[in-house]
């Protein structure tokens, strides 16, 4: 059997210690990452070039393959270029919902006298930003979606991506580049990608902010690069967590397992129910469908991981307090009270509702985006969106009255922190006599007696 029902109260500290520190396997290859970038930032396109040659066997010619991007979309058959325009269609609107709108409200001064606070936000997009998204051979036109579009509906300006190149790069990632609307496109994967767009090189334009997922080497680049730019987060191998209860059919999360454990040998799938019987079914599903699937030794693989497997709960609220700490990439919810269990949920990546949501639905076309934390990074922040892309500004200004109003409260608070030049900077607009303020109030009741 590949998988096996574990009571939660029975597992010992190790097995818990296995599902909860979920590891991407990224400092392993740190120091190899550190190398390939410092070639990258100091030999540029011939680096890039070389490592072409050393990590995929490819020969480049043109780093940048911007203008193959047009052809392949013309070329795609006509439901293949449907189905990227649907897609993109959908995560377009859905992250058109999130772009923020700028604002700016009159506050009462507050203090001694009325006056004026005029205070707010605006937000401004990056003006360039790096999407990677794994490829080559293999056609990953969801991740380019995912990456792309949030970009530029924020309204960055130069949407760059890069994938890793091929003898002839998959036209189906080259047509989503197009549609989603990426400004150039590169021949370039790996570690190398992530330096080439944090650094730049004779072809590579450098970008402020690198996002999207990939292997542990591009997420070790990542973890490397940040701090010269911006990156969205470091995110591992693919994970789901199906919280069900009796009423959820076993083949439909066995169905949903397998969908995340064919990602990867390192991926992590779980269930966690308050029922045994449904357990032992899922076990028994997971087995029967795992021999049919196309990818079964990587699914396998996955299935044995140590971070993998089927958890009886002694009670709902038990199998909620797992979830919560596992802060699964994915969580599935498939229960009568589905949304009575989401609201007791805070940590998860995404979540998909009722029995007819998989998972693969937010990977490809209902509009969410799948680039996602992992490792229990949803416990801190959440996955990309239009925000990733954005910066916002805070703006203010106050009236002659408003800043009277608010004058002591800030002398106060500069002089006891030791910073005399900032009380000094709201005395002076109102004049100092000996070191004291004359408030607006005291000015206009002199030029009264006048």
């Amino acid at each position: 059997m590949t998988l096996q029902v574990r009571a939660i109260s029975e597992l010992s500290p190790d097995e818990r210690a296995a599902f909860f520190d979920r590891d991407a396997g990224v400092a392993d290859v740190r120091g190899d990452v550190r190398e390939i970038l410092d070639r990258v930032r100091t030999e540029g396109d011939v680096a890039i070039r070389e490592f072409c040659r050393e990590f995929d066997g490819v020969e480049v010619g043109n780093l940048d393959v911007s203008d193959a991007a047009e052809r392949a979309y013309e070329d795609i058959d006509d439901d293949l270029r449907e189905a990227i325009e649907t897609a993109a269609e959908n995560v377009r609107r859905f992250h058109e919902r999130q772009v923020p709108a700028d604002w700016r409200e009159a506050f009462d001064a507050g203090g001694r006298e009325s006056g004026r606070r005029e205070l707010g936000r605006r937000f401004r997009p990056l003006e360039r930003v790096g999407v990677y998204a794994p490829g080559g051979t293999a056609a990953y036109p969801s991740s380019v979606l995912m990456g792309v579009v949030p970009a530029k509906v924020a309204g960055v300006e130069h949407v760059a991506l890069a994938t890793p190149p091929a003898k002839d790069i998959n036209p189906v990632t080259l047509a989503a580049a197009h549609v989603a609307g990426a400004d150039a496109v590169y021949s370039v994967g790996g570690a190398q990608a992530i330096g080439a767009l944090a650094y730049g090189t004779e072809t590579v334009t450098s970008v402020q902010k690198v996002v999207g997922p990939g292997n542990k080497w591009v997420t070790a680049a990542k973890a490397e690069v940040r701090g010269d730019v911006d990156i969205d987060f470091l995110a591992g191998p693919s994970e789901i967590l199906v919280l069900a209860d009796g009423s959820a059919d076993p083949g439909f999360i066995a169905a949903d397992l397998l969908a995340q454990a064919e990602h990867d040998p390192n991926a992590s799938v779980v269930t966690v129910t308050d029922d045994e019987a449904l357990a032992a079914d899922v076990v028994e599903a997971v087995e029967t469908q795992a021999g049919e699937r196309e990818r079964t030794d990587v699914i396998r693989d996955a299935l044995e991981n140590d971070a993998s497997g089927v958890l009886h709960a002694r009670s709902m609220s038990e199998a909620v307090l797992f979830a919560e700490e596992y802060a699964a990439e994915h969580l599935s919810i498939q229960a009568d009270d589905d949304e009575a269990l989401l609201d007791r949920i805070s940590n998860a990546g995404s979540v998909f509702l009722g029995p007819y949501t998989p998972v693969a639905a937010g990977d490809y076309a209902s509009g969410t985006n799948h680039v996602l934390p992992t490792s229990g990074g949803a416990k801190r922040y959440g996955g990309l969106s239009v925000d990733t892309f954005l910066r916002s500004t805070t703006v203010q200004r106050l009236d002659r009255a408003g800043l009277d109003a608010l004058s002591e409260t800030i002398t106060t608070l500069a002089e006891a922190e030791g910073l005399e030049a900032h009380a000094e900077s709201v005395r002076a607009r109102f004049g100092s006599v000996d070191g004291a303020a004359t408030s607006a109030a005291d000015t206009e009741s002199e030029s009264g007696d006048e």
